[in-house]
């Protein structure tokens, strides 16, 4: 099954990102509002690059069968931006996507970050100085983001063939870098 090829191959990847962004601290309450722009102002810059051009490189049948239409994420967090007084920022590299199954790699890494993403702004709401924070991005799917993921990885796990994991893996690799070099 490509998902589980895809968390083996990547295990250092997201290892590096939860460094990046201190992620233990969330778990031990240090984890700061600055933190936390960082975050997302990293992920904004993921998703202001990639989202779109995933969402186009992808077929008819992959966009009806991963509805696509209720997975855009970066209205919602240029929402937590704007409360956050981030600023919006213009697309300044060219992230390239080479054919669809890139993009599943790619979109692999964004709904994942939604999955922990929920954990933490459960974690968020009940630490220090985040009492006004909106957690729009993070709390994405609320209480659907299980059912979310299992739907992400059954069509991956269906429609992917073994002899194309190899390209999955790859557009997922490529958005790890992108994001663990981005700031």
């Amino acid at each position: 099954m490509v998902s589980e090829y895809l968390k083996q191959n990547t295990a250092e990847f997201h290892d590096a990102a939860e460094k990046l962004f201190n992620s233990e601290k969330i778990f031990s309450r240090t984890f700061t509002l600055e933190d936390y722009k960082k975050i997302i102002n990293t992920n904004y810059l993921m998703l202001l690059h990639s989202e779109d051009k995933i969402f186009n490189s992808l077929s008819e049948n992959f966009s009806e069968k991963l509805q696509l239409n209720q997975r855009k994420k970066l209205p919602l967090i240029e929402k937590d931006l704007q409360s956050l007084a981030l600023e919006n920022q213009d697309v300044s590299y060219d992230l390239e996507i080479n054919n669809e199954h890139e993009a599943l790699g790619m979109m692999y890494v964004i709904e994942g970050s939604t999955l922990g993403g929920n954990v933490i702004a459960k974690q968020l709401s009940k630490t220090e100085g985040f009492d006004d924070v909106t957690f729009n991005f993070f709390g994405c799917y609320q209480e659907n983001t299980g059912p979310m993921w299992k739907n992400f990885k059954e069509v991956l796990d269906t429609e992917v063939t073994e002899e194309n994991y190899n390209e999955v893996l790859s557009g997922a690799k490529k958005l790890y870098t992108f994001l663990l070099n981005v700031n």
